[in-house]
């Protein structure tokens, strides 16, 4: 029997992390003008590819142009395309950009519906997650190929070659179905460092173990007087070794910052120079492109784990690109998280380049207190 997928693109998902927007929704010029480049149909590229080394019987439904239909050409699935407009294009600094919107998601995901496809999988963020949602409601399942800035939704494969498993899956009737959260952030708030999420709709998505992410996490609040003495503890630590540090996103990482005296983000990568036991802030709210031009200086890196998610690097931290993090070696990342962050005994990290991954693949060290580490898988 035949399986109909529905195939749904945003084309500029995901352009605003490496150059450090938090997002791209409404800020796409921005986004091109600080050097970003479309990502989505790379990564939708590999959830294919994937795909493509299954023997199955499955047609797909698109969407026109950038939303679908330029990269299912690429290979060998039958697929039909809903021309609900044309679609046209504006160049910004010789990057060429659709007029997509979230109307055209919403069109498709609508189309898609009446013509009775078996799961709709997207590639998006958060708020294309919303858009399909508003639509569809609970008649269909739905999967998100992971391209966006922010992914906070428990719909979201690890990875798009994990979107690609799941759906296989699925096919063969091996995936449970759940009903999963799907949140967001106002993005406008996010860039002000204020984070805002909630809840907005429930969907029903395909669940196949280590193989689909949770939604974000609080962090308890029985842990908060830990998270200040680590944070306290680690700040001591950063004062009495000079160098250049990286400090990532998070509140965790955002108290030790403040501990440190400097007036860093909460959601953005702060570049800061320790010296003589002075700490001075250099960049505030770093891109990737900041993040190169000090790998010279043998950087440290301090990240925290995204409660709920799993993830060390590729959810909300894409300005550590595989370019940054190619040149940071491994004992280099120091790691802080509470005990319930690390509960499932495993973080994740996925960039998009396999041998930058392999090469955090392992077990790596995390401070869960100010006098204890844990050993913690990475898969």
């Amino acid at each position: 029997m035949i399986s109909v997928i529905g195939l749904i693109i945003n084309p500029i998902a995901g352009m605003g992390g490496r150059v450090a927007l938090k997002g791209t929704d409404g800020v796409v010029e921005e986004a091109i003008r600080r050097g970003a480049r479309p990502i989505a149909q790379d990564l939708v590229k590999l959830f294919l590819e994937e795909l493509s080394s299954y023997d199955l019987d499955v047609n797909f439904i698109t969407g026109p142009g950038p939303l679908g239909e330029d990269i299912l050409r690429e290979f060998n699935f039958p697929y039909e395309v809903i021309r609900h407009r044309e679609i046209k294009f504006r160049e910004i600094l010789g990057v060429k950009i659709p007029d997509t919107s979230a109307e055209d998601t919403k069109i498709l995901a609508r189309e898609m519906l009446k013509r009775g496809v078996s799961l709709v999988v997207f590639a998006g963020g958060d708020g294309t997650a919303r858009d399909i949602v508003e639509v569809i409601d609970e008649k269909v399942p739905v999967l998100g190929i992971p391209t966006g800035v922010k992914m906070f939704s428990g719909i979201f494969a690890t990875s798009p070659e994990d979107a690609a498993r799941i759906v296989v899956e699925f096919l063969k009737g091996n995936a449970k179905l759940e009903e999963r959260a799907v949140m967001d952030l106002d993005e406008d708030a996010y860039r002000r460092d204020e984070l805002k999420a909630r809840k907005f709709y429930d969907a029903i998505t395909p669940i196949v173990e280590r193989l689909i992410q949770g939604s974000k996490e609080a962090t308890p609040l029985d842990e908060e007087e830990e998270i200040e003495a680590l944070a306290e503890a680690l700040a001591e630590e950063i004062i009495e070794n000079d160098g250049i540090y990286f400090l990532g996103a998070g509140s965790t990482i955002k108290r030790i910052k403040d501990k440190l005296g400097i007036e860093g983000t909460l959601l953005g990568v702060d570049i800061v120079e320790v010296k003589g036991g002075e700490v001075k802030l250099l960049v505030k709210d770093a891109s990737e492109k900041d993040l190169l031009k000090f790998l010279d200086r043998n950087p440290r890196v301090v990240v925290t784990i995204i409660g709920g998610l799993n993830f060390l690097f590729g959810r909300g931290n894409q300005q550590f690109s595989p370019e940054v993090l190619r040149r940071i070696g491994k004992e280099n990342v120091i790691v802080v998280a509470t005990r319930s962050k690390i509960k499932d005994g495993f973080v994740r990290v996925y960039t998009g380049d396999k041998s930058v991954d392999s090469k955090f693949k392992g077990y790596i060290k995390v401070r869960v207190s100010p006098w204890m580490e844990r050993l913690v898988k990475v898969i």
